[in-house]
């Protein structure tokens, strides 16, 4: 008997115009007029946060369809990595060109929570451009990678407003990818994957070949 195929279920895909339409195209700055562009996006239930060429972040909450903007104080420079995270707080974490990062802890109506808008910055160790960030699911660890090859880990304490950060980590190629879990943390450089266990600070390569 000829099995039943399975039905074809069609998506249509859109430009989200009413995000578009409140980011800038153009800023002018004295007698200059700077092209925006967009470059780093990351997203969840509640927001669509978006980083741009500019130093500014975008960050649109999607249940009360309104746009907030975040950014660096000092030199204007593009954003390269943006992280959200929901938990107990809602937190977002911001990377730059220069190895700038910082965490900002988002204000919330609801009872209990977080009332007004915070910004840990994360200790000058990095140097060059912000290529991926990490968070644990609790908010208290994030970690940074940039594109030397350099990783960091910041530890924070929300309720104090601490932020201590240590190099745990240092690979001879860019760092292009971040996941963390269960005191294990991920790690995809452009020449080889590993596993870094952060307790025994340990490192456990995935395959035996590099990557061509």
């Amino acid at each position: 008997m000829a099995s039943v195929a399975s039905p074809i279920i069609f998506k249509e895909f859109c430009p989200l115009y009413y995000l578009l339409n409140a980011i800038p195209t153009k800023i002018q700055k004295g007698f200059r007029s700077i092209v925006v562009y967009l470059t780093a996006l990351d997203t969840n239930g509640d927001y669509i946060a978006v980083g741009s060429s500019i130093g500014m972040l975008y960050l649109y909450c999607r249940h009360l369809n309104q746009m907030k903007k975040y950014n660096f104080e000092g030199r204007c420079e593009s954003i390269t990595f943006v992280k959200l995270l929901s938990c107990f707080d809602d937190l977002v974490a911001v990377g730059t060109a220069s190895g700038r990062v910082a965490v900002f802890q988002l204000v919330s109506s609801l009872p209990g929570r977080n009332k007004q808008l915070r910004r840990f910055d994360v200790a000058a160790i990095h140097k060059s451009s912000i290529t991926a960030l990490a968070w644990s699911p609790n908010g208290m660890k994030l970690f940074s990678g940039d594109d030397k090859g350099k990783i960091v880990y910041s530890a924070l304490d929300l309720d104090q407003g601490i932020c201590n950060s240590s190099l745990v980590l240092e690979e001879p190629s860019s760092i292009v990818q971040l996941d963390y879990n269960q005191k294990v943390l991920l790690v995809s450089t452009l020449q080889r994957t590993l596993l870094f266990y952060t307790e025994e600070k340990s490192v456990n390569q995935v395959g035996t070949q590099p990557r061509k």
